[in-house]
């Protein structure tokens, strides 16, 4: 029997799972596939966090159920971080709460405060679970299109607000929350405190909440580091923010990130969790205390790793004929795919590019309509691996002839097959 479920019908086909079978079936056929695809920090966590979590995990009570808020000392640790590094005073026991992965606190947060056709405003493209975690709770979306990634800062935030104020204006019901995520996964874009100063001042007149996500604060490039929307006056009134430690301290597959600051949605998220999990594995969150509070010189070194493939990989390209700017933040590359190949879009860019080039590269389709004309590449492959990938791509824009469309694509593929 056929069965349809109103919330998965609302769920596209994941975009990304097109180029990920591809690549498992070259890798299966003994291709040697350098992946930029996914995110996914390629080194381990700081040592010493891997020894508290392994003297954590000795002591029997540990294994018992923990707490969905969160163990009070991790708490008090996010706080002691947000202190010295934005000059933000939290309440552990009000502003902050911890989630399994910044993720799961985003999808349960829009869960525990949207209503059915409730409005969100979401930049578009923009990473899907701040689209997606809302449409699954029922939301609809407004998209705040940001193609001019080019933009200086003060061109961007003039357009920016300028949406925002059309967004209010048109949108009925008016809008509950916008989302914020800066340094911007995937488009790199960084913001001053001035942006978040406008937003915070907007969305208090309007009674708009700000949901911020700055996973990649500490991946930065630069001497100015980013800042949170917390540090506004008058921010919490009406905003929280997410972060985690994936990133940071190269712990992806731990899960463990918070939400701080607004009172209110932080009890509206913890009432939900309340009733959906336990909390993080207690020694997991023991050894995320350890990383917020210890020796911060891995921070230092996982960010000169990152500039360092950043710009082997930024070089690589536009010596092979492919114009990419070098990202300020974040993991990524944002790369507008080359004139010559446009046409094709970046799903079937990208599968072009691993299909004559062994290279992997995540579709800007995937992070929606407005990032069709790009494709990001994860900075997860060491200096002599993407020097590898570029040999590839530099061998590939000199031999490989433009298809006229993805039809034509689809039919060379079809004809393998056969």
């Amino acid at each position: 029997m056929e069965q349809e479920f109103h919330k998965i019908k609302r769920l596209p086909p994941y975009v990304f799972a097109e180029v990920n079978a591809l690549k498992a079936q070259a890798r299966k056929a003994g291709r040697d596939i350098v992946d930029f695809g996914m995110g996914n920090p390629d080194q381990p966590p700081p040592q010493h966090v891997v020894d508290k979590l392994t003297e954590a995990a000795q002591n029997p009570r540990a294994h018992r159920y923990s707490t969905s808020r969160g163990i009070p000392g991790l708490r008090k640790a996010l706080a002691a971080y947000y202190s010295r590094r934005f000059g933000v005073d939290l309440d552990p026991e009000e502003e902050a709460i911890v989630t399994l992965g910044s993720k799961e606190g985003l999808a349960n947060l829009a869960q525990a405060i949207t209503s059915p056709g409730d409005v969100l405003l979401v930049p578009n493209p923009s990473y899907p679970i701040h689209a997606f975690g809302f449409i699954i709770a029922g939301a609809a979306l407004r998209s705040l299109p940001l193609a001019g990634f080019d933009d200086t800062e003060t061109e961007f935030r003039r357009a920016f607000m300028q949406e925002m104020e059309r967004a209010v204006r048109h949108s009925v019901p008016k809008p509950l929350a916008v989302v914020l995520n800066y340094p911007a996964n995937p488009t790199t874009r960084t913001v001053d405190l001035d942006f978040y100063g406008e937003v915070v001042e907007f969305c208090r007149r309007h009674g708009v909440y700000i949901i911020s996500d700055i996973a990649y604060s500490e991946v930065y490039f630069e001497d100015n580091p980013p800042p949170s929307v917390l540090q506004v006056p008058g921010a919490r009134e009406v905003a929280v923010e997410f972060s985690s430690l994936s990133k940071t301290y190269s712990m992806p597959g731990w899960r463990l990130g918070f939400c701080a600051g607004n009172p209110k949605l932080i009890a509206a998220l913890a009432r939900v969790k309340s009733y959906l999990d336990y909390g993080a594995f207690t020694p997991v969150q023991v050894a995320g205390t350890a990383a917020l509070n210890g020796p911060q010189d891995c921070v230092t070194e996982m960010r000169a790793r990152y500039r360092g493939r950043r710009d082997v990989l930024v070089r690589g390209l536009n010596a092979a004929g492919w114009p990419v700017e070098a990202p300020t933040a974040s993991m990524f590359a944002w790369a507008p795919i080359p004139p010559a190949y446009r046409h094709l879009g970046s799903l079937a860019f990208s599968k072009l590019l691993l299909e004559k080039a062994d290279v992997a590269v995540s579709p800007g389709v995937g992070f929606g309509e407005y990032g069709d004309s790009y494709v990001r590449l994860a900075l997860v492959e060491n200096e002599h691996r993407t020097r590898q990938a570029i040999r590839n791509l530099k061998a590939f824009f000199r031999r490989a002839p433009i298809p006229e469309s993805p039809a034509e694509m689809a039919a060379d593929e079809q004809k393998v097959a056969l």
